[in-house]
């Protein structure tokens, strides 16, 4: 009794036990728990007959079109395998553009008309469904009362089953397109851009002499970070709730300074999660290798082995999912927002990428030979050339409202894209620009042969934190991703650029060597010209520095510090152009992601402003009210006792000087809030940037300052120290 919302979440948790042993990995070893719930492909080759096995794994790994026969015989074995898990229903899973998953279970049950039902699933009804799904944004595709919405099997990414507490679904994961064709979804356009960049880069390899590949996919093995905090603090915190980062909280006597978080201990609750997390995603397949604790308090990572891009990013919306569900069963709230908490590390996802043909081999590995070197150099240099000529793209392709909060601070790279060589790729690298090949730096050995290219070491770089896009041994790690992020963006734009880096690449040596000039000759020529190009790109410093920002400015690299400086890139011509050739978005496609993320900035940023006039009217400012009585009351009652009240008046001017300022940050919020610019989506989002995210800051500098004067136990939301700290 007598305790406000806050005390009681300390009291509740304080007072909870968690059972937390609730997996005994000595019965149940993960190697078994592994792909269970999956319908992969040895689980095909086990069910299906041998020439639709044969016919359905040509159209997994070389596209070739499904025929309806087969479509109907993987539709009955699916629908058999998925009833032995216990699956009633099944789910096209498609991703929105609101980068997250959406669904719609229909049963397996049809009525017969005397009384009885069958279970049933057709090849139709695996390979196409109707979800209509009219509410999810289109950008203008789709008009609510006339175009219908078509999901799609993709049948590169297997079925699997989710478990529920009553039964379980069978879940086939899908495109989403409308009526006329256009992506709706951020998988269609993500498999556009892989086939996009598989013809390029085969016509590279065909070069060197390569006729064994039929397809190079790009690869990704994205680490997700995520905060755990005990519900009962987000349910006493109304911003936590409704959008997953703190608009208001003052700094804590301790952050991260002592830096006695990253790789620690990981604490006992939180690693019951985990292990609980991580066998649901064994079964799923997902294949998570790396858990450890971040560097913010109670900020957490897990990190998978590399997979196709598509694969991987269908897994990573199921490992968020599977994160989040887990976490209510130990009473926590799992945040994916960028920035949860001011002040310390925001949460990112870092976009491991590389290219591997379909027999293995990874592109980006530096090889043993010349003509591995010559291979792996070519491949890297267009890359370095793709996010020279696109910075902007991939700028784009990681803004956000969220992703505004972390970028350029806390060890997440600036807004400006540079590229992270390190010391001997960069080394190398140099020599190639001045046409003389000779040595590798760092102890590395030197081979000259035919190509004039030296032998590598496999580690020949390392990581930047401070750099948006480094090369880190056999990938390169595009950091700036956010942490709520579906990769699919990122990997759309980083296929699409690359593959016309290699198409620019491709064309120039097919060419030369038709003409009779040798290969390495012809690569020899060739590279130089475009690392000079190019290196305005690369940065192997901090990416912190004034310095660096001002070089980069003299470079002429883009510096894009918002989302809403970002969002025009989309509809560029250079930019329709790109995407237009190589079939990966139409221009109509590209307007309607600019509409939509246009429309999903001022979204939220409008509710934060929301929830900023709301708490701050119904809970800081009774509370700093109430406080400011209760000193008052103390001050007279000094006064009439006549004592020296001198120091109580002091404190209580300063306190009505800070609940003055705060009253009229509220009021200055609650005005730019009211007043919405006419026009375009983007009109309102220059408004929001310009007018109303100014005013937020400053209402939250005023509370924030409330909140170090206030007392204790009158101040109404859990703090930072609270939330961290209380495990």
């Amino acid at each position: 009794m007598g305790m406000n919302a806050r005390q009681q979440a300390i009291q509740a948790i304080a007072s909870t036990y968690h059972q937390l042993d609730n997996l005994d990995f000595r019965t149940e070893h993960i190697k078994d728990l592994f792909g269970v719930n999956v319908f992969h492909e040895e689980e095909q080759k086990a069910r299906l007959p041998k020439p639709v096995f044969k016919a359905l794994q040509k159209t997994i790994k070389l596209g070739v079109p499904l025929d309806p026969t087969v479509a109907d015989a993987v539709a009955s074995a699916m629908k058999d395998w998925a009833i032995e898990h216990g699956a009633t229903h099944y789910t096209h899973l498609f991703q929105p553009m609101t980068g997250l998953t959406a669904e719609k279970h229909d049963s397996f049950l049809n009525p017969t008309g005397t009384g009885a039902a069958i279970a049933e699933f057709s090849g139709k009804e695996l390979v196409k469904g109707e979800p209509d799904a009219s509410s999810f944004p289109s950008g203008g595709i789709r008009a609510t009362f006339e175009a219908r919405g078509y999901t799609g099997w993709d049948p590169t990414s297997p079925a699997y089953i989710r478990e529920t507490p009553n039964g379980a679904t069978l879940v086939i994961p899908t495109v989403f397109v409308s009526w006329t064709g256009e992506a709706l979804d951020k998988k269609t356009p993500l498999l556009r851009s892989m086939e996009a960049l598989s013809t390029q880069a085969l016509r590279i390899l065909r070069l060197f002499g390569n006729t064994e590949a039929k397809k190079v996919y790009t690869t990704v093995g994205p680490e997700q970070e995520y905060f755990l905090i005990d519900k009962n603090f987000v349910y006493s915190r109304p911003d936590l709730l409704n959008a997953g980062r703190t608009v208001f909280g003052a700094k804590p006597p301790k952050g991260q300074e002592l830096e006695d978080q990253y790789f620690g201990t990981i604490p006992e609750r939180v690693i019951a999660c985990m292990a609980d997390a991580e066998a649901e995603m064994f079964k799923l397949g997902i294949p998570v290798k790396t858990r450890h604790n971040e560097v913010a308090p109670s900020q957490y990572e897990i990190a998978p082995i590399f997979e196709d891009s598509n694969l991987a990013t269908d897994h990573n919306q199921l490992t968020m999912d599977v994160l989040r569900r887990t976490a209510e069963k130990y009473d926590l709230v799992c945040l994916m927002h960028e920035k949860p908490f001011a002040g310390i590390n925001g949460s990112g996802k870092h976009n491991n990428w590389s290219m591997s043909t379909d027999t293995g081999e990874n592109l980006l590995n530096p090889g043993d030979t010349p003509h591995d070197n010559a291979q792996f150099l070519v491949y890297c240099v267009a890359v370095i050339r793709a996010v020279a000529k696109y910075p902007e793209l991939l700028r784009v392709s990681v803004a956000s409202a969220g992703n505004d909060h972390r970028l350029g601070a806390n060890e997440a790279p600036p807004a400006i894209i540079s590229i992270f060589l390190g010391d001997q790729l960069q080394d190398v690298m140099d020599q190639l620009e001045r046409s003389d090949l000779k040595s590798t730096k760092q102890g590395g050995f030197m081979e000259v042969g035919v190509s004039v290219l030296p032998k590598l070491p496999k580690d020949a770089g390392d990581r930047n934190r401070t750099s948006p896009f480094a090369f880190t041994g056999n990938k390169f790690e595009f950091r700036a991703v956010g942490s709520s992020f579906s990769i699919s963006g990122p990997n759309v734009v980083l296929n699409t650029i690359v593959a016309e880096s290699l198409d620019f690449i491709a064309t120039k040596l097919e060419g030369d060597t038709k003409g009779g000039k040798p290969l390495a000759k012809a690569i020899q020529d060739l590279l130089p010209g475009i690392l000079k190009e190019s290196k305005k790109v690369v940065f192997n410093g901090d990416g912190y520095s004034e310095e660096w920002h001002k070089e980069a400015e003299k470079r002429g690299l883009p510096n894009l510090k918002n989302t809403v400086d970002a969002i025009p890139t989309l509809i560029r011509k250079d930019t329709i152009d790109l995407f237009g050739k190589y079939k990966v978005l139409s221009e109509r496609e590209l307007n309607a992601r600019y509409t939509i993320f246009c429309e999903s900035y001022v979204k939220t940023v409008n509710i934060e402003a929301n929830l900023m006039l709301s708490m701050g009217k119904t809970m800081i400012l009774p509370a700093a009210v109430r406080y400011q009585g209760q000193v008052a009351t103390a001050v007279n009652a000094a006064k009439a006792a006549g004592v020296d009240a001198s120091a109580q008046v002091d404190h209580l001017k300063e306190l009505t000087a800070a609940l003055t300022t705060f009253q009229k940050a509220l009021a200055a919020l609650e005005k730019a809030h009211g007043h919405h610019a006419d026009g375009t989506p983007y009109d309102h989002a220059k408004h929001f940037r310009d007018h109303v995210l100014p005013k937020m800051a400053d209402l939250r500098t005023a509370a924030d300052s409330l909140e170090t004067m206030v007392a204790d136990d009158l101040w109404p939301l859990p703090t930072y120290q609270e939330m961290l700290f209380i495990k």
